[in-house]
Protein backbone atom coordinates (compact mmCIF):
# COMPACT_ATOMS: atom_id res chain seq x y z
CA UNK A 1 0.00 0.00 0.00
CA UNK A 2 1.92 3.26 -1.04
CA UNK A 3 0.28 6.27 1.09
CA UNK A 4 -0.57 9.28 -0.33
CA UNK A 5 0.97 12.38 1.12
CA UNK A 6 -0.98 15.91 2.08
CA UNK A 7 -1.15 18.51 4.31
CA UNK A 8 -5.05 18.56 5.53
CA UNK A 9 -6.81 15.53 5.86
CA UNK A 10 -10.48 16.12 5.25
CA UNK A 11 -13.44 13.38 6.11
CA UNK A 12 -16.54 14.64 4.57
CA UNK A 13 -17.56 16.25 1.27
CA UNK A 14 -20.66 18.25 2.90
CA UNK A 15 -20.28 21.50 2.55
CA UNK A 16 -18.05 21.98 5.64
CA UNK A 17 -15.95 19.87 3.81
CA UNK A 18 -15.66 21.29 0.45
CA UNK A 19 -15.75 24.66 1.62
CA UNK A 20 -12.67 24.01 3.96
CA UNK A 21 -11.32 22.31 1.42
CA UNK A 22 -11.74 25.58 -1.20
CA UNK A 23 -10.25 28.15 1.82
CA UNK A 24 -7.04 25.81 2.23
CA UNK A 25 -7.18 25.53 -1.79
CA UNK A 26 -6.78 29.48 -1.89
CA UNK A 27 -4.20 29.71 0.67
CA UNK A 28 -1.75 27.22 -1.24
CA UNK A 29 -2.54 24.39 1.39
CA UNK A 30 -2.39 20.72 0.08
CA UNK A 31 -5.87 18.54 1.25
CA UNK A 32 -7.51 15.04 0.35
CA UNK A 33 -11.46 14.46 1.00
CA UNK A 34 -12.39 11.87 1.67
CA UNK A 35 -16.46 11.20 1.37
CA UNK A 36 -18.16 7.90 1.77
CA UNK A 37 -21.34 8.52 -0.36
CA UNK A 38 -21.40 9.51 -3.78
CA UNK A 39 -21.97 13.03 -5.72
CA UNK A 40 -25.61 12.62 -6.31
CA UNK A 41 -26.36 11.20 -2.86
CA UNK A 42 -24.46 14.41 -1.11
CA UNK A 43 -26.06 16.84 -3.22
CA UNK A 44 -29.52 15.51 -3.16
CA UNK A 45 -29.69 15.80 0.65
CA UNK A 46 -32.52 18.24 1.69
CA UNK A 47 -30.98 20.48 4.48
CA UNK A 48 -31.08 24.38 5.82
CA UNK A 49 -31.51 27.49 3.34
CA UNK A 50 -31.59 30.43 5.47
CA UNK A 51 -27.75 32.26 5.72
CA UNK A 52 -26.54 34.70 7.52
CA UNK A 53 -24.41 37.68 6.03
CA UNK A 54 -21.29 36.33 7.41
CA UNK A 55 -21.77 32.90 5.35
CA UNK A 56 -22.54 34.74 2.28
CA UNK A 57 -19.84 37.03 2.59
CA UNK A 58 -17.43 33.89 3.51
CA UNK A 59 -18.73 32.05 0.28
CA UNK A 60 -18.24 34.92 -2.25
CA UNK A 61 -14.84 35.79 -0.96
CA UNK A 62 -13.86 32.22 -1.23
CA UNK A 63 -15.03 31.86 -4.81
CA UNK A 64 -18.27 30.02 -5.27
CA UNK A 65 -20.65 32.43 -4.47
CA UNK A 66 -21.45 33.81 -7.96
CA UNK A 67 -24.51 32.26 -8.42
CA UNK A 68 -25.52 32.49 -4.57
CA UNK A 69 -25.40 36.29 -5.42
CA UNK A 70 -27.73 35.43 -8.67
CA UNK A 71 -30.31 33.51 -7.45
CA UNK A 72 -30.17 33.96 -3.41
CA UNK A 73 -33.34 35.60 -2.22
CA UNK A 74 -32.38 38.60 0.16
CA UNK A 75 -34.67 38.73 3.61
CA UNK A 76 -34.80 42.16 5.06
CA UNK A 77 -37.26 40.71 7.57
CA UNK A 78 -39.60 37.85 9.22
CA UNK A 79 -43.08 37.32 10.42
CA UNK A 80 -44.08 35.93 13.25
CA UNK A 81 -47.99 34.47 13.23
CA UNK A 82 -49.74 34.23 17.16
CA UNK A 83 -53.41 33.92 17.04
CA UNK A 84 -53.84 34.34 12.93
CA UNK A 85 -51.96 37.24 12.77
CA UNK A 86 -48.81 38.29 11.83
CA UNK A 87 -46.62 40.38 13.03
CA UNK A 88 -43.15 41.49 11.24
CA UNK A 89 -40.07 42.08 12.45
CA UNK A 90 -37.86 44.14 10.49
CA UNK A 91 -34.07 42.43 10.90
CA UNK A 92 -32.47 44.98 8.85
CA UNK A 93 -33.75 48.69 10.60
CA UNK A 94 -33.38 46.87 13.96
CA UNK A 95 -29.80 45.26 13.05
CA UNK A 96 -28.49 48.86 11.23
CA UNK A 97 -27.85 46.64 8.14
CA UNK A 98 -28.10 43.28 8.76
CA UNK A 99 -29.69 40.36 6.57
CA UNK A 100 -30.51 37.29 5.53
CA UNK A 101 -30.95 35.07 2.33
CA UNK A 102 -32.94 32.12 1.46
CA UNK A 103 -30.40 29.58 -0.80
CA UNK A 104 -30.67 26.54 -0.36
CA UNK A 105 -27.70 23.97 0.78
CA UNK A 106 -28.40 21.85 -1.59
CA UNK A 107 -27.51 24.49 -4.03
CA UNK A 108 -24.54 25.80 -2.18
CA UNK A 109 -23.36 21.68 -2.32
CA UNK A 110 -23.53 21.62 -5.93
CA UNK A 111 -21.45 25.20 -6.22
CA UNK A 112 -18.86 23.54 -4.25
CA UNK A 113 -18.86 20.24 -5.91
CA UNK A 114 -18.35 22.21 -9.25
CA UNK A 115 -15.91 24.67 -8.11
CA UNK A 116 -13.70 22.01 -6.66
CA UNK A 117 -13.82 19.78 -9.27
CA UNK A 118 -12.73 22.75 -11.78
CA UNK A 119 -9.90 23.02 -9.35
CA UNK A 120 -8.86 19.72 -10.02
CA UNK A 121 -9.15 19.12 -6.65
CA UNK A 122 -8.60 15.65 -4.96
CA UNK A 123 -11.65 14.67 -3.96
CA UNK A 124 -11.90 10.60 -3.24
CA UNK A 125 -16.17 9.61 -3.55
CA UNK A 126 -17.36 5.97 -2.31
CA UNK A 127 -14.37 5.49 0.71
CA UNK A 128 -15.98 3.50 2.87
CA UNK A 129 -14.79 3.00 5.57
CA UNK A 130 -12.89 5.33 6.66
CA UNK A 131 -10.52 4.71 9.94
CA UNK A 132 -8.08 7.25 11.50
CA UNK A 133 -4.94 6.48 12.92
CA UNK A 134 -2.22 7.77 15.13
CA UNK A 135 -4.16 11.46 15.96
CA UNK A 136 -2.56 11.72 18.92
CA UNK A 137 1.07 12.13 16.96
CA UNK A 138 2.28 14.37 14.45
CA UNK A 139 2.16 11.71 11.95
CA UNK A 140 -1.71 11.40 11.68
CA UNK A 141 -3.20 9.53 8.64
CA UNK A 142 -6.36 8.25 7.34
CA UNK A 143 -7.31 4.66 5.65
CA UNK A 144 -9.92 3.61 3.22
CA UNK A 145 -11.31 0.99 1.42
CA UNK A 146 -12.42 1.83 -1.92
CA UNK A 147 -13.33 -0.65 -4.68
CA UNK A 148 -12.11 -3.36 -2.46
CA UNK A 149 -8.68 -2.23 -2.55
CA UNK A 150 -7.12 -0.01 1.11
CA UNK A 151 -5.57 3.21 0.73
CA UNK A 152 -3.77 5.59 3.18
CA UNK A 153 -3.60 8.77 2.90
CA UNK A 154 -0.44 10.57 5.63
CA UNK A 155 -0.80 13.77 6.43
CA UNK A 156 0.11 16.59 9.05
CA UNK A 157 -3.62 17.03 10.18
CA UNK A 158 -7.05 16.10 9.96
CA UNK A 159 -10.25 17.78 9.85
CA UNK A 160 -13.25 15.52 10.62
CA UNK A 161 -16.02 17.41 8.50
CA UNK A 162 -18.18 14.10 8.54
CA UNK A 163 -21.91 15.22 10.13
CA UNK A 164 -23.21 13.73 13.83
CA UNK A 165 -22.97 10.04 12.67
CA UNK A 166 -19.65 10.67 11.61
CA UNK A 167 -16.79 8.35 12.50
CA UNK A 168 -14.11 11.18 13.79
CA UNK A 169 -16.00 12.32 16.79
CA UNK A 170 -16.45 8.31 17.37
CA UNK A 171 -13.06 8.08 16.98
CA UNK A 172 -12.12 10.25 19.96
CA UNK A 173 -11.57 8.22 23.30
CA UNK A 174 -14.70 9.15 25.68
CA UNK A 175 -13.06 10.33 28.23
CA UNK A 176 -11.70 12.92 26.45
CA UNK A 177 -14.91 14.57 25.26
CA UNK A 178 -17.72 16.37 27.48
CA UNK A 179 -21.35 15.56 25.64
CA UNK A 180 -23.61 18.29 25.99
CA UNK A 181 -27.31 17.20 24.99
CA UNK A 182 -31.10 17.81 24.93
CA UNK A 183 -33.81 15.88 23.19
CA UNK A 184 -36.75 17.59 22.03
CA UNK A 185 -40.19 15.97 23.07
CA UNK A 186 -41.45 16.42 18.82
CA UNK A 187 -40.20 16.69 15.85
CA UNK A 188 -40.76 18.29 12.21
CA UNK A 189 -42.46 17.04 9.71
CA UNK A 190 -40.91 19.07 6.22
CA UNK A 191 -42.13 19.20 2.88
CA UNK A 192 -41.02 20.48 -0.25
CA UNK A 193 -43.35 21.84 -3.01
CA UNK A 194 -43.41 23.90 -6.02
CA UNK A 195 -45.89 26.33 -4.80
CA UNK A 196 -45.87 29.92 -4.68
CA UNK A 197 -45.21 30.65 -0.79
CA UNK A 198 -47.46 32.07 1.13
CA UNK A 199 -45.54 35.36 2.23
CA UNK A 200 -42.37 36.85 0.46
CA UNK A 201 -40.98 36.12 3.96
CA UNK A 202 -40.65 33.56 6.29
CA UNK A 203 -43.47 32.73 8.98
CA UNK A 204 -42.88 31.56 12.42
CA UNK A 205 -46.11 30.31 13.63
CA UNK A 206 -46.89 29.66 17.39
CA UNK A 207 -50.84 27.93 17.25
CA UNK A 208 -52.26 25.64 19.47
CA UNK A 209 -51.87 23.04 17.57
CA UNK A 210 -48.58 22.95 17.41
CA UNK A 211 -45.66 24.63 15.86
CA UNK A 212 -45.41 25.98 11.78
CA UNK A 213 -42.95 27.52 9.42
CA UNK A 214 -43.31 28.92 6.10
CA UNK A 215 -40.25 28.86 4.14
CA UNK A 216 -39.16 28.46 0.83
CA UNK A 217 -36.38 27.99 -1.80
CA UNK A 218 -37.03 30.01 -4.28
CA UNK A 219 -40.07 32.44 -5.49
CA UNK A 220 -42.04 29.20 -6.94
CA UNK A 221 -40.56 26.12 -4.24
CA UNK A 222 -41.99 26.25 -0.72
CA UNK A 223 -40.89 24.40 1.78
CA UNK A 224 -43.00 24.04 5.01
CA UNK A 225 -42.78 22.59 8.46
CA UNK A 226 -45.09 21.04 11.24
CA UNK A 227 -44.73 19.92 14.98
CA UNK A 228 -45.62 16.56 15.58
CA UNK A 229 -44.15 13.99 17.33
CA UNK A 230 -41.18 11.95 17.11
CA UNK A 231 -42.72 8.74 16.51
CA UNK A 232 -44.90 10.28 13.94
CA UNK A 233 -45.98 7.48 10.57
CA UNK A 234 -45.28 9.96 7.67
CA UNK A 235 -47.36 7.23 5.99
CA UNK A 236 -50.70 8.97 7.66
CA UNK A 237 -49.76 12.17 6.59
CA UNK A 238 -51.12 12.54 2.94
CA UNK A 239 -50.39 16.04 1.10
CA UNK A 240 -54.23 16.80 2.16
CA UNK A 241 -53.84 16.36 5.64
CA UNK A 242 -50.49 18.42 5.66
CA UNK A 243 -52.00 21.28 3.58
CA UNK A 244 -55.41 21.16 6.13
CA UNK A 245 -52.84 21.50 8.75
CA UNK A 246 -50.75 24.39 8.03
CA UNK A 247 -53.59 26.49 7.07
CA UNK A 248 -55.01 25.50 10.78
CA UNK A 249 -52.34 26.38 12.63
CA UNK A 250 -51.17 29.80 10.11
CA UNK A 251 -55.38 30.45 10.62
CA UNK A 252 -57.96 31.64 8.17
CA UNK A 253 -57.17 35.06 7.47
CA UNK A 254 -53.45 34.99 7.79
CA UNK A 255 -53.62 31.79 4.79
CA UNK A 256 -56.07 33.38 2.94
CA UNK A 257 -54.42 32.48 -0.81
CA UNK A 258 -52.07 29.47 0.18
CA UNK A 259 -51.48 27.86 -2.87
CA UNK A 260 -51.12 24.02 -2.97
CA UNK A 261 -50.03 21.02 -4.45
CA UNK A 262 -48.44 17.46 -4.34
CA UNK A 263 -45.04 17.36 -2.67
CA UNK A 264 -41.91 17.20 -4.24
CA UNK A 265 -40.23 15.93 -0.89
CA UNK A 266 -41.15 14.70 2.48
CA UNK A 267 -39.69 13.76 5.71
CA UNK A 268 -39.74 13.74 9.13
CA UNK A 269 -36.85 15.45 11.59
CA UNK A 270 -36.01 14.54 15.01
CA UNK A 271 -35.20 17.94 17.04
CA UNK A 272 -31.61 17.92 19.32
CA UNK A 273 -29.08 20.30 21.05
CA UNK A 274 -25.80 18.89 21.19
CA UNK A 275 -22.51 19.89 21.58
CA UNK A 276 -19.54 18.02 22.28
CA UNK A 277 -16.40 19.30 23.96
CA UNK A 278 -13.39 20.03 22.88
CA UNK A 279 -13.96 20.43 19.39
CA UNK A 280 -9.99 18.69 19.16
CA UNK A 281 -8.27 15.77 20.15
CA UNK A 282 -4.60 15.36 19.20
CA UNK A 283 -4.24 16.92 15.47
CA UNK A 284 -7.90 16.10 14.48
CA UNK A 285 -9.67 18.53 14.46
CA UNK A 286 -13.94 18.82 14.17
CA UNK A 287 -16.48 21.01 12.13
CA UNK A 288 -19.74 21.44 11.78
CA UNK A 289 -22.24 18.94 12.74
CA UNK A 290 -19.25 16.73 13.78
CA UNK A 291 -19.18 18.95 17.15
CA UNK A 292 -22.46 20.41 17.53
CA UNK A 293 -26.46 20.02 16.33
CA UNK A 294 -28.62 22.62 17.11
CA UNK A 295 -32.93 22.16 16.46
CA UNK A 296 -33.45 23.92 13.43
CA UNK A 297 -35.91 26.85 14.48
CA UNK A 298 -32.74 29.22 14.51
CA UNK A 299 -31.36 28.40 10.39
CA UNK A 300 -28.10 28.01 12.60
CA UNK A 301 -26.69 24.64 11.52
CA UNK A 302 -24.99 25.33 8.30
CA UNK A 303 -24.06 28.53 9.22
CA UNK A 304 -22.26 27.53 12.37
CA UNK A 305 -20.55 24.91 10.26
CA UNK A 306 -19.46 27.72 7.82
CA UNK A 307 -17.76 29.79 10.96
CA UNK A 308 -15.95 26.58 12.59
CA UNK A 309 -14.67 26.43 9.06
CA UNK A 310 -13.75 29.71 8.37
CA UNK A 311 -11.59 29.75 11.74
CA UNK A 312 -10.05 26.43 10.93
CA UNK A 313 -8.72 27.02 7.64
CA UNK A 314 -7.35 30.95 9.08
CA UNK A 315 -5.74 28.55 11.54
CA UNK A 316 -3.99 26.35 9.28
CA UNK A 317 -3.24 29.32 7.40
CA UNK A 318 -1.22 30.81 10.01
CA UNK A 319 0.59 27.44 11.04
CA UNK A 320 1.98 26.66 7.90
CA UNK A 321 2.82 30.48 6.72
CA UNK A 322 4.32 31.49 10.08
CA UNK A 323 4.91 27.75 11.83
CA UNK A 324 2.95 29.68 14.89
CA UNK A 325 0.19 26.84 16.24
CA UNK A 326 -1.27 29.68 18.67
CA UNK A 327 -4.78 29.76 16.51
CA UNK A 328 -5.33 26.03 16.17
CA UNK A 329 -4.28 26.04 19.78
CA UNK A 330 -7.01 28.47 20.15
CA UNK A 331 -9.29 26.65 17.51
CA UNK A 332 -11.77 25.02 20.53
CA UNK A 333 -12.47 27.74 22.36
CA UNK A 334 -12.83 30.18 19.57
CA UNK A 335 -15.48 28.35 18.12
CA UNK A 336 -17.44 26.68 20.88
CA UNK A 337 -18.07 30.71 22.72
CA UNK A 338 -19.90 31.17 19.20
CA UNK A 339 -21.52 27.57 19.66
CA UNK A 340 -22.59 28.17 22.84
CA UNK A 341 -24.23 31.46 21.69
CA UNK A 342 -25.97 30.19 18.79
CA UNK A 343 -27.54 26.86 20.78
CA UNK A 344 -28.87 29.58 23.41
CA UNK A 345 -30.51 31.47 20.45
CA UNK A 346 -31.91 27.85 18.95
CA UNK A 347 -32.90 26.75 22.49
CA UNK A 348 -34.57 29.76 22.98
CA UNK A 349 -36.74 30.31 19.94
CA UNK A 350 -37.93 26.88 19.81
CA UNK A 351 -38.84 27.02 23.57
CA UNK A 352 -40.96 30.16 22.52
CA UNK A 353 -42.79 28.93 19.68
CA UNK A 354 -43.21 25.27 20.16
CA UNK A 355 -46.11 22.94 22.45
CA UNK A 356 -44.33 20.80 24.62
CA UNK A 357 -46.34 17.99 25.90
CA UNK A 358 -45.09 17.80 29.54
CA UNK A 359 -46.10 21.94 29.87
CA UNK A 360 -48.46 23.00 32.91
CA UNK A 361 -51.42 25.70 32.18
CA UNK A 362 -48.88 28.02 34.03
CA UNK A 363 -45.81 27.25 31.42
CA UNK A 364 -48.00 27.83 28.64
CA UNK A 365 -49.49 31.54 29.79
CA UNK A 366 -45.69 32.64 30.63
CA UNK A 367 -44.44 31.28 27.05
CA UNK A 368 -47.68 32.91 25.60
CA UNK A 369 -46.37 36.11 27.55
CA UNK A 370 -43.03 36.10 26.62
CA UNK A 371 -43.39 35.54 22.73
CA UNK A 372 -45.88 38.58 23.15
CA UNK A 373 -43.56 40.56 24.72
CA UNK A 374 -41.34 39.85 21.78
CA UNK A 375 -43.70 41.17 19.50
CA UNK A 376 -44.57 44.38 21.39
CA UNK A 377 -41.42 45.29 22.22
CA UNK A 378 -38.53 47.07 20.06
CA UNK A 379 -36.15 45.64 22.52
CA UNK A 380 -37.53 41.62 22.11
CA UNK A 381 -37.49 42.28 18.46
CA UNK A 382 -34.19 43.62 18.56
CA UNK A 383 -32.86 40.66 20.10
CA UNK A 384 -34.23 38.48 17.89
CA UNK A 385 -33.01 40.12 14.87
CA UNK A 386 -29.67 40.26 15.77
CA UNK A 387 -29.38 36.58 16.84
CA UNK A 388 -31.26 35.44 13.85
CA UNK A 389 -28.99 37.47 11.05
CA UNK A 390 -25.70 36.15 12.93
CA UNK A 391 -23.40 37.18 15.10
CA UNK A 392 -19.92 38.78 14.12
CA UNK A 393 -17.86 35.74 12.98
CA UNK A 394 -15.31 37.42 16.01
CA UNK A 395 -18.85 37.22 18.63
Amino acid sequence: MSPLRTQVGIVGAGPAGLLLSQLLHNAGIESVVLERHDRAYVEGRIRAGVLEQGTVDLLTAAGVGARLQREGLVHEGVEVALDGRRHRIDMKALTGGSCVTVYGQTQIQKDLFERRFGDNANIVLEAAPVSLHDVETDRPSLRYLRDGVEHRVDCDFIAGCDGFHGICRASIPADRLDLFERVYPFAWLGILANTRPVSDELVYTSSPRGFALFSMRSTRVSRLYLQCTPDEDLNEWSDDRIWTELQRRLGPEASAGMETGPSTEKSIAPMRSFVAEPMRWGNLFLAGDAAHIVPPTGAKGLNLAVADVRVLAQAFDTYYRTGSADRLDAYSDTCLKRVWKAQRFSWWLTSLLHRFPDRSAFDGRVQRAELQYVLDSAAGQQTLAENYTGLPFGG
